[in-house]
C-alpha cells in the first residue's frame, strides 16, 4: 500500500529516497516517504496529513545511525539544510535549531565569547540528534547546556519544555510526553570572552589523531561502560581491525567501524553484534550500542 500523504507535499516528498545517501555510514535501503521541510509552519502541516501511527523516523546528518538495507517503512524527516536558525539571546545565552551542525554551535559561541561550547565540535551531528541523545566530547555533554526546548509532536502541535522535565543520563533522554521531536533549544553558558577559535582547532587535531576523520563511519558505536572505554575492551579482545565484508573495526579506534566503500548494513550490524558477543566473552562485560539501528532488513 502507498502511504497517502497530502497533495500539497507531492512536489518535495520523495518517495523511495535511498537512506544511503543521507548517512555517515553511506549504507540503509529506501525511506518509504522522505520529507525536508521549509520550515517550522511547513513541517506542522506535513504531519498534519499524516495518517494516525505511520514510522516517523528524523535525521540530520546522519551519524550515530544505521539503516538497514530493507529501509524504512514509513517517513523520514529530514533537516538538514533547514530548522538551522542560530541566535544569540543574550552574553551567556543561544537559541539553535535542530538542524544546526554542532560543529558551527560550537564555533559561533566562541566568536560570542560563550562557553565551554567547543566540545560540540567533537559531535558529528546536528543539535537535533545530540540532545535526543545526550552527545558528549571532550568530557562535555549536551544536556549540561539546556535551559528549554522546543518540540513538535505528529499532529503538528508545538511545545515548549523546560530542561527539568526530562530524565537525562549518560547518551539517554527521556522525555516526558512519547512522540514529541525537537526542534530547538536555548543553551546557557558562561562568559568566556578570551575563547578563540584556536580552541576548537585544537580540539579537532586531538579527535583527527585519534579518530578515523574522513572514513566512512557513524562515530562512536557503543557506549563506554561504567569506569572503562568500549574502544579499549574491543582492542583488548583483538578486534581491531575485524573484518566482516567490506566493513571492519578501525585500526586506529576500536568504537569506530568502517564502511571500505561496498558494506552492506547488514554487514555492519553483524560486525557490531560479533564484537558485543566477543567483548562479553572475553571480559564479561555486556556492550551498549551507542547508534541507532532502524528500518526492516
Amino acid at each position: 500500500m502507498t502511504l497517502a500523504v497530502a497533495a500539497d507535499f507531492d512536489a518535495r516528498v520523495r518517495r523511495g529516497e535511498p537512506l544511503s545517501r543521507h548517512t555517515s555510514w553511506h549504507v540503509g535501503g529506501p525511506a518509504e516517504v522522505f520529507f525536508n521541510p521549509r520550515d517550522r509552519a511547513d513541517l506542522a502541516a506535513f504531519l498534519r496529513g499524516l495518517p494516525e501511527g505511520v514510522a516517523i523516523c528524523w535525521i540530520g546528518l546522519g551519524s550515530n545511525l544505521l539503516v538497514r538495507d530493507g529501509g524504512f517503512p514509513g517517513v523520514v524527516v529530514s533537516t538538514h539544510g533547514t530548522l538551522d536558525s542560530l541566535e544569540r539571546l543574550s552574553e551567556t545565552t543561544v537559541r539553535a535549531g535542530a538542524g544546526v551542525a554542532c560543529a558551527r554551535v560550537a564555533r559561533q559561541c566562541i566568536k560570542w565569547g560563550q562557553g565551554p561550547a567547543e566540545f560540540f565540535a567533537g559531535i558529528p551531528g546536528t543539535l537535533g540528534g545530540a540532545l535526543a541523545m545526550n552527545a558528549g566530547a571532550f568530557g562535555g555533554e549536551t544536556w549540561r547546556h539546556v535551559v528549554s526546548v522546543e518540540t513538535i509532536d505528529r499532529h503538528g502541535k508545538e511545545h515548549v519544555r523546560q530542561a527539568g522535565e526530562y530524565q537525562v543520563g549518560y547518551r539517554t533522554v527521556t522525555a516526558p510526553a512519547p512522540e514529541e521531536w525537537f526542534l530547538g533549544a536555548t543553551l546557557a553558558f558562561e562568559r568566556r570572552p578570551g575563547a578563540h577559535a584556536d580552541e576548537v582547532r585544537s580540539l579537532l587535531a586531538r579527535r583527527k589523531e585519534s579518530q578515523p576523520i574522513g572514513e566512512w563511519s557513524c562515530g562512536s558505536v557503543f557506549t563506554n561502560p561504567p569506569g572503562d572505554h568500549a574502544a579499549r575492551l574491543i582492542e583488548a579482545a583483538g578486534l581491531k581491525g575485524f573484518r566482516i565484508g567490506d566493513a571492519s573495526v578501525s585500526q586506529k579506534h576500536a568504537n569506530f567501524f568502517i564502511n571500505h566503500g561496498t558494506a552492506r548494513a547488514a554487514d555492519l550490524e553483524r560486525l557490531i553484534e560479533h564484537v558485543r558477543s566477543t567483548v562479553e566473552r572475553v571480559h564479561g562485560v555486556s556492550l551498549h550500542p551507542e547508534v541507532r539501528i532502524v528500518g526492516v532488513p
